[in-house]
């Protein structure tokens, strides 16, 4: 017999789904690279472009920071076949993109090789009963398509032109606004659609009460961060689960039902800085240590045994506010941005944070959310170049070096 279990509903891996619709020329393509950046938080944005590589205006110029620009992954799309987008949907899975942006979804459904060309050529076929016979093939294409978007693993931003929409009433002709090129209805499958003016957005449709109705210049990363906090981004079930282990009065048969939660959501593996030392530590040998430490004696072992215990040593000073100091998943990127430029010493890793953000830092724990930006920003840089572990160290070795040079000027 089949059963059924509801779980609690949390939204803590809920993503982004947005629309932007308006003629060309309207602001679709830079508003979404915004948005893509706010909604990132330092993650790979992906562009798949079908304006004949018009997204490329908003590239950044290599040896030229002052022009300004986005960073993403940029992929033209000559053909508009709805398949060859699914194909670009779980490549973008396979590379772990942020955000997926689709400029625009439009061509997809009236481009070359689109949607309406795949039902145009089905229902010509002999016996196919015409274009309603063609749907019969475009339909389920269709939907495989809309499937792909929707269970994208990451944020997803799409654009789409738009046209006069008109009613015709015996002789009158009457502009009742605009709609956009695609399925009619395609929009109410998103969370958000903005309508775009000049820059200017006019949100159209949202799940998120904050933003219904609003009218938004160049809106950008304050768009994406009421997002996030709509979606319960803030919500970071790693933090959760070391809040409670770290919490007075903690148990040994919650630290053992904290590593169950762990288990089921696979996040034993995650990296957590640990709350005493710092150093960075998974979350599943984080909750044996602490639950190691109050296992009764009589209590038989049902987890794993930890590593030996080191002397704890004293808890990191710091004068930052709480509400002030980088966040959980600021750090986790960071541990495994520093990981892939090969910087693993706890020593090493200060010393890089130091002379980046311009301080002493004697802990990670010590950094502030802007801080912690700042140290992302260049890590992640370095991350993607292809020899970034050598151009970091050597990058790091030049800022001791001017260190150095500075305070032997200043004595």
């Amino acid at each position: 017999m089949t059963t059924f279990t509801f779980q609690p509903a949390t939204r803590e891996t809920a993503r982004a789904r947005i629309g932007l619709q308006g003629p060309a020329g309207s602001g679709k393509t830079k508003t979404a690279l915004r948005l893509a950046e706010g909604l990132a938080q330092g993650g790979q944005i992906g562009l798949a472009d079908t304006e004949r590589g018009s997204a490329l205006k908003y590239a950044v110029v290599p040896g030229k920071p002052e022009l300004g620009g986005h960073i993403f992954g940029h992929l033209p799309m000559d053909r508009h076949d709805p398949r060859d987008l699914i194909k670009v949907v779980r490549t973008a899975e396979e590379i772990g993109l942020a955000v997926l942006i689709v400029d625009s979804w439009s061509h997809f459904w009236n481009g070359r090789g689109g949607l309406l060309e795949i039902v145009e050529n089905a229902g010509s076929e002999r016996g196919a009963g015409g274009t309603f016979g063609g749907w019969r093939t475009g339909n389920p294409i269709e939907q495989e398509m809309l499937d792909a978007l929707l269970n994208f693993r990451g944020h997803l931003i799409v654009t789409m032109r738009t046209k006069g929409d008109y009613v015709i009433e015996g002789k009158k002709v009457t502009k009742v606004g605009v709609r956009a090129v695609q399925r009619e209805g395609a929009e109410y499958e998103l969370d958000v659609v903005m309508d775009m003016v000049e820059g200017t957005a006019t949100v159209t449709k949202t799940r998120y009460e904050p933003l219904n109705g609003q009218v938004i210049h160049h809106p950008g990363e304050d768009v994406a961060e009421l997002i996030l906090v709509q979606l319960g981004q803030g919500v970071d079930p790693v933090q959760v689960i070391v809040d409670e282990l770290v919490g007075e009065g903690l148990t040994y048969e919650q630290a053992l039902a904290l590593h169950g939660r762990a288990k089921d959501r696979g996040i034993l593996n995650a990296g957590v800085l640990h709350p005493v030392s710092g150093e960075p530590a998974l979350l599943g040998d984080l909750i044996r240590e602490y639950g190691q430490a109050i296992k009764p004696q009589s209590t038989p072992v049902t987890t794993p045994p930890p590593a030996p215990e080191p002397s704890a040593p004293a808890p990191q000073e710091t004068n930052v506010p709480a509400a002030d100091r980088a966040t959980p998943p600021q750090m986790r990127l960071m541990h495994a941005t520093f990981n892939q430029l090969s910087v693993t010493g706890r020593e090493d890793r200060l010393r890089a944070t130091s002379l980046i953000v311009g301080r002493d830092v004697p802990s990670a724990n010590d950094l502030t959310a802007a801080e912690a930006k700042t140290l992302l920003d260049t890590i992640t840089a370095f991350g993607e170049r292809e020899n970034g572990a050598a151009d970091f160290a050597a990058m790091v070795d030049g800022l001791a070096s001017n260190a150095s040079a500075t305070q032997s000027a200043a004595a």
